[in-house]
């Protein structure tokens, strides 16, 4: 049987004719590349679900001439067992938690095909019982998509970040994103991966149902690159009009 490893299946996917990607915040864990329009807001929710509930919650702001701020409150982790937040401060063993940031990204259409993003989050933890640090995770993206109302789409490229936001591993590696719309603005299959050892090195895979046509539902599930543990994600995403 023939195996391919997350990374030869996004360069695979890349090397498939493709046409201009639009849609949501992110897949999963990796940014569509895609900007809010002008004077619109986004806002997405995300819980990802094993030993403990990591809610992760993001608002993006269209500027207009395809850029877009916001902010991100992340790695708010409440422990299942415990029944208490987890917080992280000092170590590097696991990200910080909880943490404030803002986002920014800007994307370069090439042409009907192509676009390129560059993006980036940052910020600092919220506790300081020893101190605020510097977190940030950038990246930038090849964006492209095809089919009719650009139902297939895909985002892929490199990032680079900090042991406070990723924990242990290495900083730096590769992301690629797939959202397929089986049945458009109604069912979509979707997947992303992030390389690395680390804490947010995962291949997620999942389903997103459009409850209405600004409020899609996503329910995926999760695989660990370090140590093949596994989860589930639920995201609900508001788009604007």
């Amino acid at each position: 049987m023939l195996k391919l490893k997350p990374y030869k299946i996004c360069w695979l996917l890349l090397a498939t004719p493709v046409t201009k990607v639009s849609a949501q915040l992110t897949v999963f864990n990796v940014s569509s590349s895609t900007i809010t329009d002008k004077s619109k807001i986004s806002v997405q929710q995300q819980f990802e679900i094993q030993d403990q509930i990591e809610s992760s919650t993001t608002l993006t702001y269209g500027l207009g001439k395809k850029w877009e701020i916001g902010l991100n409150l992340v790695n708010l982790n409440y422990n299942i067992k415990e029944k208490s937040i987890n917080t992280n401060d000092s170590s590097i063993v696991s990200p910080y938690a909880p943490l404030l940031l803002a986002n920014a990204q800007k994307v370069f259409e090439i042409n009907d095909i192509l676009s390129f993003g560059l993006g980036a989050i940052a910020g600092t933890n919220l506790t300081s019982s020893h101190n605020r640090k510097f977190v940030y995770y950038s990246y930038a993206n090849m964006l492209a998509s095809a089919g009719e109302q650009d139902q297939y789409q895909v985002a892929a490229g490199p990032y680079i970040s900090n042991h406070r936001y990723l924990s242990q591993g290495p900083s730096y590696g590769f992301q690629c994103a797939v959202d397929a719309g089986l049945w458009y603005k109604k069912l979509h299959l979707m997947a992303d991966w992030i390389s690395g050892s680390h804490d947010k090195g995962r291949l997620t895979l999942g389903l997103e149902i459009f409850l209405t046509q600004r409020l899609p539902l996503s329910l995926g599930w999760q695989r660990s690159n370090r140590d093949g543990s596994q989860g589930a994600v639920l995201q609900l995403t508001f788009l604007p009009q």
